[in-house]
């Protein structure tokens, strides 16, 4: 199994959360999308990384290939067993890419005029500092277990000191931020981040 990663890619951190959460033995090959061999990148219609290649199977899309992991290899699952809590996982997964993901994407590429980015960053930080009651009642994202949904919000949590946001310390978020710390200490965490990664501020509390 090789995973050809993007070294400093939200969206190949979650699949390489996945990797080390279930301590799945797989080549990881960093690159950038402009370094990786043309016959790695023609496997994506949209020419980009990550791409999981397994034996036969190649997959381009990363919630496909979280959910492949998963079922791959059950053990410690990372989605829910029952189905309405899987349905809700796959919801707040959807949610997640469908709206926070464009807006963290504008602002990692910074190619709009900085008015725009600031209300970029005004709009993220209202998103996520909206959903910190929940983490009173759940240790984790609406779950009391670490599951693929943390996968994916946890990368973004870890780059917002580098696309200029940083979590205020109050009342209000300090569940949020009290998750964040606990979820970044985790070895599955810390062994997906790459050289790059690791040197992205993370000093919001």
């Amino acid at each position: 199994m090789i995973l050809y990663s993007d070294r400093d890619d939200h969206y190949s951190q979650r699949v390489r959360i996945v990797l080390a959460e279930k301590d799945i033995s797989a080549e990881i090959k960093e690159s950038k999308p402009e370094e990786a061999p043309d016959e790695i990148l023609s496997i994506s219609p949209y020419h980009k990384l990550p791409i999981l290649v397994d034996r036969d199977l190649a997959v381009h899309d990363p919630s496909v290939m979280m959910e492949y992991l998963d079922e791959r290899f059950p053990h410690p699952p990372l989605l829910p067993v029952y189905p309405v809590a899987r349905a809700n996982s796959r919801t707040l997964m959807l949610r997640i890419d469908r709206e926070w993901c464009p807006m963290v994407d504008d602002l990692i590429e910074a190619t709009k005029s900085e008015k725009e980015l600031m209300k970029i960053r005004e709009e993220l930080l209202h998103e996520i500092s909206s959903i910190a009651p929940t983490f009173k009642e759940f240790k984790f994202f609406m779950s009391d277990e670490f599951t693929l949904v943390d996968c994916c919000f946890a990368p973004i949590l870890w780059r917002l000191p580098s696309i200029g946001i940083k979590l205020p310390v109050n009342r209000h978020l300090k569940p949020l931020i009290d998750y964040q710390k606990a979820v970044f200490e985790r070895p599955g965490f810390l062994d997906s981040l790459s050289s790059l990664e690791r040197d992205l501020k993370t000093d919001q509390q």
